[in-house]
């Protein structure tokens, strides 16, 4: 037997990695992890549907961003699509869109929207707008992008869906009940979706970051309170998206294709 070595295997598995010719949608698209996970899958070949809400700007400079970085002459590689992913007739817009200025199939999924009241409220305090606001974005919104995605991916074996829950699942942190309970729905309708789409070779999976340096974890948090969540983490920092971003890309390529209905932790030890 020949010997080899290893430089094929390692060629092999940078091929697997890529994403050429595939299509995909990130909800969230130009938020803290959001942004990054653009970002990281049209570096891998991927053609990219941004959905944003409210303020443009940040959507439009990502794409932008995107497209100079890519070949601005040729055609675009990534768009921004505004989308209130809580309304059903929205999304199935979203998805649209994104057939309509790549053409072809729809390959990815990411839902990387998500609500959490910055006021950090306990249950007790939680108001009913905030509950609705939170179970709205995270829960009826990813419940909405996976029935979408489930009837609209490639089936191929490149259909990927990728979901966002949190490490305070399970955690039983306080002042986190309703935010924590919405994103514990994202994890049992995503390993479900996994065993309902057998036989389509569409994977679903969950990712679950930790703290990481976001607007949303700043948000309501004095500096003393932010440097006791790091002086708590067993790396002594907060995760960045940079950090999250490549496992979506893992899990969104051929070489993460025999993962499926998992959850994956990914907060450095934290939990």
């Amino acid at each position: 037997m020949a010997e080899s070595n290893g430089k094929g295997a390692v060629a092999s598995v940078t091929a697997s990695m890529m994403l050429h010719g595939r299509v995909a949608i990130v909800t969230g698209g130009a938020g803290g992890i959001g942004s990054a996970v653009s970002k990281h899958l049209a570096s891998l070949g991927a053609r990219v549907a941004v959905a944003y809400v409210g303020d443009p700007a940040p959507a439009q400079k990502l794409v932008t961003d995107i497209n100079a970085a890519h070949g601005a002459d040729g055609p675009p590689r990534a768009i921004a699509v505004e989308t209130d992913v809580s309304d059903a007739a929205q999304v199935h817009a979203l998805f649209d869109a994104a057939v309509a200025a790549f053409g072809g199939e729809l390959h990815i999924l990411v839902t990387a929207a998500a609500v959490l009241d910055a006021s950090y409220p306990t249950l007790a305090e939680t108001s009913e707008a905030s509950y609705d606001a939170m179970f709205g974005a995270n829960a009826r919104g990813t419940f909405l992008c996976l029935r979408e995605a489930a009837n609209r991916l490639a089936r191929d074996g490149r259909g990927r869906i990728v979901t966002f829950s949190s490490s305070v699942v399970g955690s039983l942190r306080p002042w986190y009940a309703a935010y924590a309970a919405s994103k514990a729905a994202v994890e049992t309708m995503t390993r479900i979706l996994a065993r309902e789409l057998r036989g389509t070779g569409i994977t679903a999976n969950a990712v679950a970051p930790g703290s990481t340096a976001t607007p949303m974890f700043y948000d309501g948090k004095t500096e003393e309170e932010a440097e006791r969540y790091i002086a708590g983490t067993p790396l002594g920092r907060l995760g960045m998206p940079e950090d999250i971003a490549p496992l979506v890309g893992f899990l969104a390529s051929d070489a993460g294709g025999w993962v499926n209905a998992q959850v994956l932790r990914c907060n450095g030890g934290a939990v």
